[in-house]
C-alpha cells in the first residue's frame, strides 16, 4: 500500500483527458475552493467586491473598509455529492475592527473526506480511516489612506492524508503560508444617471514551503500559491437599488510541468519521464514562483492560457435582498473548469444567509455541480458607515 493517500488528485483534478498534459496541480488544493456562498454565487470571485465577513479568503485588506465593528460567519459546502454524501468543506471566520483604520481577523477551514474502508482483499476486516485537511488563518489589515488598505495573513496548514502501515506512522504533513493583499475603494461619485463606487484589489496567496508527507524531496507538492487581481463597480441607482459588476483574474504561481520528451523524438522513455519528474519536484517554492511567469513550453501564448477569469454581478435591494450570477472560465488545456453560477442573499437585522448553485458548462464534470452552498453571517457592534 502506498504511504500517502492521493485521493485529492481525483477530487480536485477537474480534467484528466489526455490532451491536457500540462495541467498544473498542487498540494492542499482545498484552499482554493470557495467556502462562502456570496462569492460562489458570483463565480468564485471576491478580491475586489465590497467587504464582508468572508474577506479573509479573498482579500483580507477589505476588512479595513468593513461597516461593522465585529462579526463572524460559518459556511458549509458539500463536495462530490453525485458520488458520496460525507465529503464536505466547512469554514468559521471572525473579524474585529480595532478602530476606523485597522482590523484583525481569523478563520478555520476544515475539509473532511469522510470515512474510507481499507482492505487487503474482499474477505479482510475493513479498517476505517477519516482523512482530513485544515488551515488556521490570522490577518491584520490597515488603511494607508482614506481609499487604500493593505493586509498580511499567516496560515498554518495541516494535511492528514497518510495511512499507517506496519513500517510507517500516520503523522500529518504540516506547513505554513502567508498572504499579502491590497484594496482600493473610492468615494461615492455622481454620474449622469446614477452614483458609483470603484473598487480594485489584489491578493498574493499561499506563499510558503512545499508540503511533504515523507521528508523526501521527490515526494513534495507545491502549495497553491496564486495571484488574484480584480476590479468592480457599484451602480447606485437610488437608496434602495444597487448593482455590483466584478471582474477577477487569477494565475497559479506554480511552475508548469515540462514536456518529458527531452530530445524531441516523439518517444518518452522511462528515463526521460523520471528525470523530468525529479527536476520538477526538486524546484524550490521561491524559484517556482518566479518560474511560473515564463516557463510555459509554448511561450507567452501558453502563459496566457494559465490565467482564469471570473465575471460576477450582484443586485442588492434595500441592503436586505441580493441576487447574484457569474461565469468562470479556465482554458481547456489547463483544467477546463467552466461554469455558470447563481446565488441569493437574505438579511434580517444582524443576520444574513447566502446560498449559491453551480452549473457546469464544460464537458468535464465539476465536483461542485448540482450542489447548494450555504453560509451564515452575524454582524454586531458599532457601525462605521456605508461601504
Amino acid at each position: 500500500m502506498k504511504k500517502t493517500i492521493l485521493i485529492l488528485s481525483f477530487l480536485f483534478l477537474f480534467s484528466t483527458v489526455n490532451a491536457q498534459e500540462r495541467v498544473i496541480t498542487t498540494g492542499v488544493p482545498f484552499l482554493l475552493v470557495s467556502a462562502d456562498a456570496r462569492a460562489a454565487g458570483m463565480a468564485d470571485a471576491g478580491v475586489a467586491t465590497s467587504a464582508d465577513a468572508f474577506s479573509q479568503q479573498w482579500n483580507p485588506a477589505k476588512y479595513a473598509f468593513i461597516n461593522n465593528e465585529k462579526g463572524f460567519s460559518i459556511s458549509y459546502t458539500p463536495y462530490l455529492t453525485d458520488l458520496v454524501n460525507d465529503i464536505s468543506l466547512g469554514q468559521l471566520t471572525y473579524f474585529n475592527k480595532i478602530n476606523d483604520r485597522s482590523t484583525w481577523a481569523g478563520s478555520l477551514r476544515y475539509f473532511g473526506l469522510g470515512n474510507i474502508e481499507l482492505r487487503n482483499d474482499a474477505n479482510d476486516q475493513p479498517r476505517i480511516v477519516s482523512p482530513n485537511e485544515l488551515s488556521l488563518d490570522g490577518s491584520y489589515s490597515l488603511k494607508l489612506s482614506n481609499a487604500f488598505s493593505m493586509a498580511v495573513s499567516g496560515r498554518y496548514i495541516r494535511s492528514n492524508l497518510k495511512v499507517a502501515t506496519d513500517n510507517t506512522d500516520a503523522s500529518a504533513a504540516n506547513t505554513f503560508a502567508v498572504d499579502v493583499a491590497g484594496y482600493y475603494q473610492s468615494e461615492e461619485k455622481a454620474y449622469s444617471h446614477f452614483n458609483g463606487i470603484w473598487r480594485a484589489g489584489f491578493n498574493i496567496q499561499n506563499l510558503g514551503p512545499k508540503i511533504s508527507y515523507d521528508n523526501d524531496e521527490f515526494n513534495t507538492n507545491f502549495l497553491p500559491a496564486n495571484l488574484k487581481i480584480g476590479t468592480s463597480f457599484d451602480f447606485i441607482f437610488d437608496e434602495d437599488n444597487k448593482l455590483l459588476v466584478h471582474l477577477e483574474l487569477n494565475k497559479l504561481l506554480v511552475p508548469t510541468p515540462q514536456n518529458p520528451d527531452s530530445n524531441g523524438d516523439g518517444t518518452i522513455t522511462p528515463e526521460e519521464y523520471t528525470q523530468n519528474y525529479n527536476n520538477y519536484r526538486k524546484t524550490g517554492w521561491v524559484s517556482g514562483i518566479f518560474k511560473s511567469f515564463g516557463d510555459a513550453p509554448n511561450g507567452f501564448s501558453e502563459e496566457l492560457k494559465e490565467i482564469t477569469y471570473a465575471l460576477g454581478t450582484e443586485y442588492l435591494f434595500k441592503e436586505s435582498f441580493a441576487i447574484r450570477m457569474g461565469y468562470f472560465h479556465e482554458n481547456p488545456l489547463k483544467g477546463a473548469r467552466q461554469f455558470f453560477s447563481l446565488g441569493a442573499g437574505f438579511k434580517y437585522t444582524t443576520a444574513k444567509i447566502d446560498v449559491s448553485y453551480l452549473f457546469s458548462s464544460s464537458k468535464v464534470r465539476n465536483p461542485l455541480e448540482n450542489t447548494l452552498r450555504f453560509s451564515l453571517t452575524f454582524n454586531f457592534g458599532d457601525n462605521y458607515g456605508l461601504n
